[in-house]
This record gives structure tokens, sequence and C-alpha cells, in this order.
């Protein structure tokens, strides 16, 4: 008799924003915008096997700058930094996810992030990260640089890419977003989709259109996760967690919050469990509330629930994030 290997959950956070009270996770009486603040969900994650980091856009810091500074106080756990594809020239783009790729030793990816007022703003997004792929790929695996050259719709570089090729080939690549468009540049471009649905019927719904999509750019479905987005209320009781889920809602209102889990634990790591197993989702992004330790607790009590149940890592296999996520590295050109 064959047995069925339960599929493996990926897990990733989404990290705060500088301008919320209950986003701040470091030590009192220092700023949110200090190292220590985003060093304590970094070490907080990868002490809970988190696949990567996210961080968002927006008026918040720089996120590669972050991430660079993170490369060095952490060893696993990958590093998605938003880049805005309607904003950002090719050569510099992939110079800076190529550094951060090299910095922390194959752990980079990068978010792509389009603007909503930017005429064909997902032509010039599958422009860019064909064109950034295009650089990575100008050195050999090994270490023979070419020239480059690209003349496309938007892009006319020529020349030779400063970097090496990073240890991932390509740092990761994600999106997010639910519109038709956001699925068909995921199915034709992404590593990684973020998503949210309020519901499993619609996460189901959400995967396998998406999944569907893949084939037309002849690619398997595991070579796109989709990852959605929620916040996790736990409580001892259900009755407990409903009770905090309404000063969470508070906190989190117009923050961006996901699909809301409300429960104990043990309830919490079922229901994540059944969403995998029911393909409505290959993962989750949390969208936690922070204070007061709202990833800490997720960490303690639910991950090693989901370890029992033998649907998450105990410990990382390999270094890169492209081994996290079980995703193939890009065959080097030449």
């Amino acid at each position: 008799m064959t047995v069925r290997r339960r599929k493996q959950m990926c897990l990733a956070v989404r990290l705060p924003g500088a301008g919320s009270a209950t986003a701040y996770a470091g030590p009192r009486g220092k700023s949110p915008l200090a190292l220590p603040a985003f060093e304590h969900l970094a070490s907080t994650a990868e002490r809970g096997r988190f696949d990567f980091l996210f961080l968002p856009g927006g008026p918040r810091p720089e996120p590669v700058t972050v991430l660079s500074a993170l490369a060095a106080v952490t060893e696993r756990v990958g590093l998605a930094a938003t880049v805005d594809a309607t904003r950002t020239e090719p050569y510099d783009l992939a110079r800076r996810l190529a550094t951060l790729d090299h910095l922390s030793g194959g752990r980079a990816a990068w978010h792509v992030a389009t603007s909503r007022d930017q005429a064909d703003r997902y032509g010039r997004a599958t422009e860019l990260v064909a064109t950034a792929q295009e650089l990575w790929d100008t050195w050999t695996p090994d270490g023979v640089s070419r020239p480059f050259a690209h003349r496309g719709a938007h892009f006319d570089i020529a020349g030779e890419f400063g970097v090496s090729r990073s240890p991932q080939g390509h740092p990761v690549v994600i999106h997010a977003g639910d519109s038709d468009e956001c699925r068909e540049f995921a199915a034709s471009t992404a590593d990684v989709l973020l998503g949210r649905h309020g519901s499993p019927e619609a996460g189901r719904a959400f995967y396998a259109d998406v999944k569907r999509r893949l084939a037309t750019y002849g690619r398997a479905p595991d070579d796109l996760k989709i990852m959605a987005g929620v916040t996790v209320v736990l409580g001892d009781t259900a009755t407990g967690a409903r009770e905090r889920e309404l000063s969470v809602r508070r906190s989190v209102s117009g923050a961006g919050g996901g699909h809301f889990l409300v429960g104990t634990p043990e309830s919490v790591a079922a229901e994540l469990d059944a969403l995998v197993r029911d393909d409505a989702a290959d993962g989750f992004v949390l969208l936690p509330y922070l204070a007061p330790g709202g990833l800490d607790e997720f960490v303690d009590r639910v991950v090693p629930l989901l370890q029992e149940r033998g649907v998450f890592r105990t410990e990382y296999t390999g270094a890169t994030l492209r081994s996290h996520l079980g995703l193939h590295a890009p065959a080097g050109k030449g």
C-alpha cells in the first residue's frame, strides 16, 4: 500500500510599518525604526522555522536596507523586500537584490509591487522581471561574466552586470493580489503568490484557478506557491479567543488584515492544516497584531502543533529560500 506523504506547509510573516503602536515588538524605549524592533521579529520567525519575512513598501523604512541589516543577524529565514516595479530600473534593481542574496547566503526575495495609477503596469512589471533575470544570468555558474543587451517596450540597456551570480541563481519572485491580472502575472512570472480569501471555499476556487493557469506557461503546479494572508487570534478557550478578537480587529483595522482565524492553538493548527490539505493554500503569511508578542505566541503555541501533525518542518534542511519553499534553482546560461 502506498502511503501519501503529508503536504508540507509554507509559513511567512509580514513585518509591520513604523506608524502603528500595536505593531511594535522591540525593547521598550526604542524607536520602531531601530534595528532591534525588526531583529526581534526576525529572530522569532527564524526560531519558528518560518520560510521568510516579508517587508511591505509604502511609508515605511526602505525594505532592501532593512533586510540587508537583518541578513547579518539571521542565518536561515528568507528575506523578502518590496520594490515597486513601476518606479525602478532593471540594472539598479537587479544589483540591489543580487547583493542581498549574496549577503544572506541565498535568502533574498523580491515582492513585485505595481502602482495602480501606472499605465501598462503589468507589461512594465513583466519586462522588468525578465530583464532582471537576464542580468542575473549574464554570469555563468562557473563565474564568467558576459556582455548584456536588452531592448524592449520599456527598457533599452546594454553593458556588463557587476555582481556575480547569486547563490540562488535568481532571488525568489513574489507577487500579491487577487485580480485577474495579478493571477496571470503570477502564473507567468512569480514563484510565490500572496492572496486573501474570506472563506475556505473562496480559497479553493482561487487556488484552482491560479494553478490551472500555470500550464499555459509550461510550468508545473508546484512551481508557484500560493500563500494566504491570515490574522490569528488565540485564546486558552474558544470563548477567550472570541473575547480577544474584538480588540485585535480594532488594532489591525485599515492595516491590511487578512482572513481571521480565531480559537485555541489546537483549533487554529487544525484549521491551517485543513486549508492546505484541501488545496485552499500552500501556506500562510501571518499579518500579526504584535503587541504583546503575537508572533511569539504563534511560534510558541501553534508551530509545535503543526510540527506534531507532520505538516511543518522541525528544522531547516537547506540554506536558501528556494530550498525552504521547495522551488527549483533556475538553470544558468552558458
